[in-house]
């Protein structure tokens, strides 16, 4: 299927055209349909999908026509609730790119910033709204935003909404919306609590799920090494120095330990940037662009902060420290395999870090391959594999093959191949 037979208006078919899409992801080539259908939708799905476009297409298309046929003055006509600023501006940006030819103007609202040019840009008029819950229901509480006369919503990343507590801004925003609307719900997780949370949503929903666990593990190439934590940084260090500078994100499980990288690193004369939770909006905005655009080569992020990073061809993930939930890792080695893209993804594993790669590699049904380093810790094995006793001492010449083969396996990965 291509996206010419997605019955797309031609404004759409053009903006497509002109970003080099051609094949439309399985999440868009079964979501479009349904929504230009006048569906309700339920979709299990994670960022690196190709998610953002499989609703934005159909909610450009919709509103365009119906702005056609009514020529009113702009009114809010569609919502996309999402928990981040960084996410929530990249999802505007992708409307922006997508609807560049329809005249429809899209506009994002978040806090952690002055609220002066966001309440202008609204009372300009604004027919796509992409908020983060908090600003959004300020404004609204200042008469800035009215929901009256909103078509489609979309909540976006409802599984991290709920894990950063905006469960209950949530239910007051969805109380705003009319009955009679398009409701669009996606979440890459569906425990219970975010099953309870879709009924209240979405009536009787069109069903999608997109596995990506094995689909993104699968293209990109991944490896772990086993290391100390004390040794993390050096190890860090030395990958960074042995390949030319390449885009490298790299993931720490705080936001104290982030800034504790890039202060390493810039020891070393390596320039990085963190973004997290405790930056200010416009520091992550610079940190984002400054990766972006190549003036950073290391950017270092917390998962939170991470949301909504999209760069063009990432050269590397590293998991500096593991993540104790096996999904963000799938997550996180996204981030460099967006998409049809493929991609490298290297992790960290600690004494204390082993429970969390052995349910990582059951999750995604995967051994991941141990490489060699200089800095390994004694001893360390695969926690899924068993030992391999060997009868006999390895010759000389068969061990320096051995040296040789896991140092050309170290080196390997590293490159953007």
């Amino acid at each position: 299927m291509t996206f010419q037979d997605l019955e797309l208006i031609e404004p759409l078919q053009k903006a497509i055209k002109l970003k080099g899409y051609t094949h439309p992801t399985p999440i868009q080539e079964q979501a479009i349909p349904i929504l230009l259908n006048k569906h309700d939708l339920l979709g299990c799905a994670q960022t690196g999908t190709g998610k953002t476009a499989a609703f934005a297409l159909p909610i450009l298309q919709q509103v365009f026509l119906n702005k056609q046929q009514h020529n009113k003055y702009r009114k809010i006509k569609a919502l996309v609730l999402t928990p981040t600023r960084e996410l929530a501006i990249q999802i505007s940006e992708n409307f922006t790119e997508y609807g560049k030819f329809t005249g429809l103007k899209n506009s994002v609202i978040f806090g952690g910033v002055k609220q002066g040019a966001q309440t202008q840009e609204l009372k300009r008029g604004v027919d796509i709204l992409i908020a983060t819950p908090g600003r959004l229901l300020d404004l609204m509480g200042q008469g800035f935003i009215s929901l009256k006369d909103i078509e489609y919503f979309v909540l976006d990343e409802a599984d991290h909404m709920l894990d950063m507590g905006f469960i209950h801004d949530i239910k007051k925003i969805v109380k705003k919306l009319p009955v009679d609307r398009q409701s669009l719900f996606f979440s890459a997780t569906m425990p219970p609590e975010i099953i309870d949370l879709s009924k209240e949503i979405v009536g009787n929903p069109k069903r999608i799920t997109i596995k990506p666990e094995q689909a993104t593990a699968e293209k990109v190439e991944q490896a772990v090494f086993f290391v100390e934590k004390a040794n993390k940084t050096k190890l860090l260090l030395h990958l960074l120095e042995s390949n030319e500078p390449q885009s490298t994100l790299v993931f720490s499980r705080t936001k104290h330990g982030a800034d504790k990288i890039v202060k390493f690193l810039a020891k070393s004369s390596i320039k990085a940037e963190a973004i997290h939770g405790n930056k200010s909006q416009g520091a992550r905005q610079r940190a984002l662009g400054n990766f972006k655009n190549s003036d950073t080569f290391v950017l270092v992020a917390t998962d939170i902060a991470a949301r909504g990073i999209d760069v063009d061809d990432l050269a590397l993930v590293v998991n500096y420290d593991l993540p104790n939930i096996p999904e963000t890792y799938v997550h996180r080695i996204g981030r460099t395999g967006r998409a049809k893209a493929s991609g490298i993804a290297l992790s960290f594993c600690a004494t204390d870090e082993r429970p969390f790669l052995r349910d990582i590699q059951k999750l995604i049904n995967q051994t991941i391959e141990v490489v060699d380093h200089p800095f390994k810790e004694d001893g360390a094995t695969n926690p899924t594999e068993k030992p391999v006793h060997t009868a006999h001492k390895p010759s000389k010449n068969a061990r320096k093959k051995t040296a040789r083969r896991k140092n050309d396996s170290f080196k390997r990965f590293p490159k953007n191949n």
